[in-house]
C-alpha cells in the first residue's frame, strides 16, 4: 500500500513538474497586419483560423507599438527582445550608421557564408548587430542548451532576428526557391531541408497561378480590383486577377512568390516539415519555432490595404493558420503548445487614396526629401553638408562642416527650423533634444526609443499624420501614429484563458511575459513589464 501511495506521488509530482512549461512555443508574425484586418475581414474568415485563436485565446485588442520607426527589422526584434531599438540596436531594416560611415544591413554578416542553394549576398546573415538577448535565446539558456529554437520566414530578418543568438538554425527564402542559412548556424543544411528544397514545391503554386480564392461577391471589403491606388505585380499590365505568375517566373525567378499568398502557404508547408523531421515538442523540454508569415507585407507595400489582393492574401492565410493549428494539435498535442500571433508594424492608406477622398495630406519620395536638404544646404551654407537621409534621419558631413568653420549647433538649428517650414513635417528633433527627452513630448519619446546615438542622426523628422514617403501606389509604414502601431496579440493554448482587453499595451511587453510564463529568465533588455492577463490562469 506504501509502495502504492510513493509511485502515485511521484506520478503527480511528475505530471506537475511536467506542466511548468509548455513542450512547444509558437510565435507567429503577420508582416504589415493591422489589427482592424481582423474585424474587416471577419464576416469571410473560417472558424477554425483567425477566430479560433480570438474565440478561444486571449485577445488584446489594443496593442501598439512603442517606438518610431515601425519598420520589419526593429518590430521582429522588438518583439523577442522585449525592448526597443535604443537599447537591441535594430534601428530600421538597414540604415546608414554614422559609427561606420556607410549604410547597415540589419542582419548582414561578411564574416559567414551562405548554406544552401543561394547567392553568396542572399546567405551572407547573422544576428551578431541584435545586442540583446531574446526569448528564444533565454529558452535555450533555460533547457540547458538542450531545448531546440528554430526560425524561419520568406525575409531573412524575420527568421533570425526572432530565433536570437543561440538558435539551432534559421531559415530564409532564396530567389532560387529553396531554404537557404548560413554558416553561423551550420557547415551544411539539414538533410530534411536539403529534401524538401529538392521537390521544388514552390512551382506547383506558380505553375497554378493567383486567382480568387473565394467568389468575387465575397471582396467587397474592399475596391474594385483595377484601381488607381494599386501597383503592378512583376510587369503584369494591370492589377487584375488572374495573375499569370509561370510568365512572371520565366521572366524574374522564384522570387515572385514572396508577393502572392503562396509564399506563406510553402512557409507553413516548410514550418509543418520542421516540427517533425526536427521532433519540435515531442518531450518534455520546451522547444520554441518562430514563424514570420511576410507575403502579406509585399502584397500591402505593392497593392495597398484596399485591394483585393490584399483581401485574397489574408482568407487565404486564415485557412493556413487553421492547418497548421490542426497540425499542431495532432502532432505536439492540443494542450501541449503555447502559441501567439502578432505583427511587426501595421500600416498607412495610400496617401492618393486619402487625398482623393479631400483629405489634405500627400506623398513624398524620399529623392524629393533628400534633394530639398541639399538645396536649402547649399543655399544657406554654400556648401552641401547633407551626408545622407533615410529612415527619417538627417546626417551631417562633420568633416566639411568643421573645414567651413561652421558651428554645429547652429547649423542644426537652421535645418531644424527649415524642416519645420515643409508642408508634410509635423516636428523636428535634434540629437540634443532626442537624448535629454524627458517621456513629456509623446511623439518625442518614441523617437527616443528608437533612436541609438552610435547610429542614427543628427536631426529625426517626424512627418504630419496621414503624409508618407512613399510612391502614389501601394502603401508603406514607419510612423509612431496608430495606423502603423496598432497590431494584433492574440495568446493561445497551454494554460491561456479565454478572454480580451481593451486596455493600451505594448509590444514589449510579450516576450517578458513568455519569461514569467514559462518560467525562464528574462530577455537582458527588457524592461520587464508583464501582460498580466496572460499569467492569470483562471
Amino acid at each position: 500500500m506504501k509502495k502504492t501511495i510513493v509511485l502515485l506521488t511521484l506520478f503527480v509530482i511528475s505530471n506537475l513538474s511536467a506542466q511548468q512549461r509548455p513542450k512547444l512555443v509558437v510565435g507567429i508574425v503577420v508582416d504589415q497586419m493591422k489589427m482592424e484586418y481582423l474585424y474587416r475581414f471577419s464576416d469571410d474568415f473560417s472558424s477554425n483560423g483567425f477566430k479560433r485563436l480570438m474565440n478561444n485565446g486571449y485577445t488584446f485588442q489594443n496593442m501598439h507599438y512603442n517606438y518610431m520607426p515601425t519598420y520589419t527589422a526593429p518590430g521582429h526584434a522588438s518583439i523577442y527582445t522585449g525592448t526597443t531599438p535604443a537599447t537591441h540596436g535594430i534601428v530600421g531594416n538597414e540604415w546608414f550608421s554614422r559609427t561606420l560611415g556607410k549604410d547597415t544591413y540589419c542582419t548582414d554578416d561578411a564574416s559567414v557564408k551562405t548554406v544552401g542553394d543561394g547567392t553568396a549576398e542572399e546567405g551572407a546573415m547573422s544576428p551578431k548587430n541584435l545586442l540583446s538577448t531574446t526569448i528564444t535565446d533565454e529558452v535555450r539558456m533555460g533547457t540547458n542548451f538542450e531545448g531546440k529554437v528554430i526560425g524561419m520566414s520568406l525575409k531573412d530578418r524575420g527568421a533570425i532576428l526572432p530565433a536570437g543568438h543561440f538558435a539551432n538554425w534559421a531559415f530564409w527564402y532564396s530567389k532560387t526557391g529553396s531554404f537557404i542559412s548560413s554558416t553561423f548556424y551550420g557547415e551544411k543544411l539539414p538533410e530534411w531541408v536539403s529534401e524538401f528544397n529538392n521537390e521544388k514545391r514552390y512551382m506547383t503554386y506558380i505553375n497554378k497561378g493567383w486567382d480568387l480564392y473565394k467568389p468575387l461577391s465575397v471582396y467587397n471589403e474592399s475596391l474594385p480590383d483595377n484601381n488607381p491606388y494599386e501597383g503592378k505585380l512583376y510587369g503584369s499590365a494591370a492589377p487584375v486577377f488572374p495573375y499569370d505568375l509561370k510568365g512572371m517566373y520565366e521572366k524574374n525567378d522564384a522570387g515572385v512568390l514572396r508577393a502572392t499568398p503562396y509564399g506563406n502557404d510553402l512557409l507553413a508547408e516548410f514550418a509543418m516539415k520542421a516540427i517533425e523531421k526536427e521532433e519540435l515538442g515531442k518531450d518534455s523540454i520546451t522547444d520554441f519555432l518562430t514563424v514570420s508569415f511576410s507575403s502579406t507585407d509585399y502584397v500591402g507595400h505593392l497593392l495597398g490595404p484596399r485591394s483585393m489582393e490584399l483581401q485574397d492574401t489574408y482568407l487565404r492565410l486564415d485557412q493556413t493558420i487553421a492547418d497548421f493549428l490542426n497540425y499542431l494539435d495532432k502532432t505536439v498535442g492540443k494542450d501541449n503548445y503555447l502559441l501567439f500571433l502578432t505583427a511587426d508594424h501595421a500600416g498607412a492608406e495610400n496617401v492618393i487614396y486619402l487625398k482623393d477622398r479631400k483629405y489634405n495630406v500627400n506623398n513624398y519620395p524620399v529623392k524629393d526629401v533628400r534633394k530639398s536638404l541639399q538645396d536649402f544646404s547649399v543655399k544657406t551654407f554654400g556648401v552641401d553638408l547633407i551626408l545622407n537621409y533615410s529612415n527619417f534621419n538627417v546626417f551631417l558631413n562633420k568633416p566639411v562642416l568643421k573645414k567651413k568653420g561652421l558651428d554645429l549647433v547652429k547649423v542644426k538649428q537652421s535645418f531644424k527650423e527649415f524642416l519645420i517650414s515643409q508642408p508634410q513635417v509635423k516636428r523636428a528633433y535634434t540629437e540634443e533634444e532626442i537624448l535629454a527627452n524627458s517621456g513629456k513630448d509623446y511623439y518625442l519619446d518614441f523617437i527616443a526609443k528608437g533612436y541609438d546615438v552610435t547610429q542614427n542622426g543628427d536631426l529625426i523628422i517626424l512627418d504630419k499624420p496621414g503624409n508618407i514617403e512613399y510612391s502614389t501606389t501601394g502603401t508603406s509604414h514607419g510612423t509612431p501614429y496608430s495606423y502603423d502601431t496598432h497590431v494584433p496579440a492574440i495568446f493561445y493554448g497551454w494554460h491561456i484563458k479565454k478572454g480580451e482587453s481593451y486596455d493600451k499595451k505594448a509590444i514589449t511587453e510579450i516576450a517578458p511575459t513568455i519569461a514569467q510564463k514559462i518560467k525562464v529568465t528574462f530577455p537582458n533588455g527588457t524592461e520587464a513589464k508583464v501582460l498580466q492577463e496572460v499569467l492569470d490562469e483562471k
